[in-house]
Order: structure tokens, then sequence, then C-alpha cells
């Protein structure tokens, strides 16, 4: 699969300098395009929007109603073209990021009229990143307008209410007033929480389990409360939006979708590759019988307490299957747990341990050692 950086590309540079060419007076497109592309090859994909974004800036207009009105003629007029490049109608897809920083960055003092910008970018691919600069300004007054958007015809931009209100984004700046509170949201999420694009839907579950990090009681509470006759579908939303609290444990979130304390005995946990080489795979199998006289639903994670630089453990929690354990019935289950190198995680020699997690309740761990060299 090609990089997403490779999007930001000198064909989409000169598409850009070529709409530019149509909209601005006295503007040398050859210059715009010998500026930037060099620069390219030596960026990785944020820093090439941005890049792109600095130019923009750089030859737009200074004031930003006018700079607006520019960025707004730009856009291509079929607004439901996701996945789809620029081209001579206008800027779409991956071209749309570094307008909406432009957008961001400097078009807070016309707040009503960037934000509105920003509505029709997000139709062409997303303004996620940079609805937030709004929200950092001024807070009240950005809702005030997101709330206008929770039943806008277009999905991209219903999305965007939950999207950009997110505290935790990835890849983007934090939300810290909504971080410490995010009581004003709670409102526009469970407006979108029956939404009917799923797209839609699982924002808000990755909203929710943003605030989770920072308050699981509130999102305990609310997925009690939103479960209740809610279906399938807004149960699904919750199990994503919930997702950190059951790999954590937390025996209320577990709870609230019908996973109790186990009756469970586990038989036999066997590590059956008490030596690992980095690049193979760690196998282990367990027997567990049910204990309980009623079917029993059942989360199993195991746990891999991998070893620090400084002999130290840090667990790292792994999801395993969701099954449902008959009255008296005994199951015999086994794993392959790969020790693959990644860029992501740096492995130790030395005796790791591996641990079962089921229900949220943690069972004695059995060591195993891995070798990296």
């Amino acid at each position: 699969m090609e990089p997403f950086k490779n999007h930001f590309s000198a064909s989409l540079v000169e598409c850009i300098a070529y709409h530019l060419s149509i909209h601005l007076g006295e503007f040398d497109a050859q210059a715009f395009v010998d500026e930037i592309v060099p620069q390219l090859s030596q960026l990785e994909l944020k820093q090439r929007s941005q890049c792109i974004a600095d130019a923009l800036h750089r030859v737009l207009p200074a004031q930003p109603s006018k700079r607006n009105k520019v960025l707004f003629a730009m856009l291509h007029p079929e607004a439901h073209s996701e996945g789809l490049p620029s081209d001579k109608r206008g800027i779409r897809g991956w071209g749309i990021m570094p307008l909406t920083a432009v957008v961001g960055q400097y078009g807070v003092a016309d707040f009503d009229g960037s934000m509105s910008l920003l509505k029709e970018m997000t139709k062409r691919f997303t303004a996620e990143f940079d609805v937030r600069y709004f929200l950092l300004a001024d807070q009240e007054k950005a809702l005030k307008i997101l709330t206008q958007w929770v039943t806008d015809s277009n999905h991209h931009v219903r999305r965007l209410v939950s999207e950009g209100t997110r505290p935790r984004l990835p890849w983007a700046m934090q939300l810290p007033k909504l971080i410490q509170n995010p009581k004003p949201v709670l409102p526009l999420l469970q407006a979108l929480r029956d939404d009917e694009e799923e797209y839609v839907r699982r924002s808000v579950a990755n909203h929710l389990n943003d605030i989770s990090k920072d308050h699981p009681e509130l999102v305990m509470k609310l997925a009690k409360n939103w479960i209740r006759g809610g279906g399938k579908q807004r149960e699904k939303l919750l199990r994503h939006g919930c997702r950190s609290l059951i790999k954590q444990g937390d025996v209320q979130a577990l709870a609230v979708f019908g996973y109790e304390e186990p009756k469970i005995e586990i038989q036999a946990f066997n590590v059956l590759t008490p030596e690992v080489q980095l690049g193979s795979v760690l196998e282990f199998d367990m027997v567990v019988r049910s204990l309980s006289s009623a079917t029993q639903a059942l989360v199993m994670d195991y746990v891999v307490h991998h070893v620090k630089h400084n002999g130290s453990l840090s667990e790292k929690v792994f999801k395993w299957k969701n099954l449902k354990l008959q009255p008296g019935e005994t199951l015999t289950l086994q794993r392959n747990h790969s020790f693959r190198k990644v860029t992501t995680r740096q492995y130790y020699t030395g005796q790791h341990r591996v641990s079962l997690r089921i229900n949220g309740r943690d069972y004695e761990p059995e060591p195993f050692y891995l070798a990296c060299s």
C-alpha cells in the first residue's frame, strides 16, 4: 500500500497552483510549485501538508474574509467525492488538508465565515484537525455552531461534530477544556448516537473512548443509560466506546454488557514455548471448566508482561476471544503470540510473563524467556 504522504505530490501542488492562478491576480504559479516540490521528499505526511499550507498563506489575501472567498472558490464542485483526487474542476480529497490548515491557523478572526468554510471543506475530505482552533478560541461559540450541524444532510458534516470535538483525537492538538469537562459535548453525541451512517456512529464511539480515559465513571453512567432499549446497533457503538475500559478489565464496564464475575476453574495454563527467539511466536494453551449452573458470557484476554530495560515489567493486554461457556462445560483453547520486530516497541532479553484476564479477573502468570539476540 502506498504511503499516505505520497498524496502530497508534485501533481497536487501543480493542481493547487492552477486554481490559485484562476482566482489570484499576479500570481506566479511556477514559483509556487518550485518553492514547495523540492522539499516534499524530505518530509512526512503532516509536514508536507503544513509546507503547502505555509506557502498558501504567503500568497493568499491577508484579510480572512477575502482569503476564505478564494479558498471556497478553489473547492471541487462535487461535495460527495471522498477518495477522489483533485483535478481541474477543484480541490478535494487529500488536497483539502492544507486548505483547512490555513483556515484553522489563520481564520479565527472571521469566526463564522471560517467555520462555514470548514463545513464545506469537510464534505470533500475532513476538517477534524482544524475546527479545533475555533474550539480553543471560543468553545461556547464553536459548539453553538456545531450544534446546528448534527442534522445536516451530509454525513461528513455530522461526523465532524463528533470527531472534531474529540478531546484526545490522534494526530491533533488536544482540547484541554473538554478533557477536564466533556459534558458540553454530550448532547451532541447523544444526537448522533443512532445516526444512519456507521461512519458517524463509529466517531461517537471513539469520542466516548477518549472521554473514558479521563472520566470512566461518566462514560459508565452514560453507557448504562444509553444501552436501555437501544438495540444491537447502539450496543455495538457502546462496546467500541468502552473498549479501553473493557480491555483494562473494568468490572462496571463488563457488567454493562452482561459479563459478570466468572464462575470457572482454570484446570491448566501452559506455556508451550518456554524459550522464544525474537521474530518467532510464543505458544500457550489453557483448559477452563465452568462451575456455574447457567451459561456464562466470557471475555477472554491475555496479558504479556514485558521486561523493560531496567528489569521492571510493563503490561500489554491483547484480545483473545469472547465466548459462551455452557454449564459444566470444559474447553481447551490455544493461542500464538508473535514477537516480530516492530518500530513501536523495543523488546529486551529476559524472563517475561503471560497471564489470563477473564471478565476483568487476572490469573496467575506463567514465565517464558525471550531472547532478542
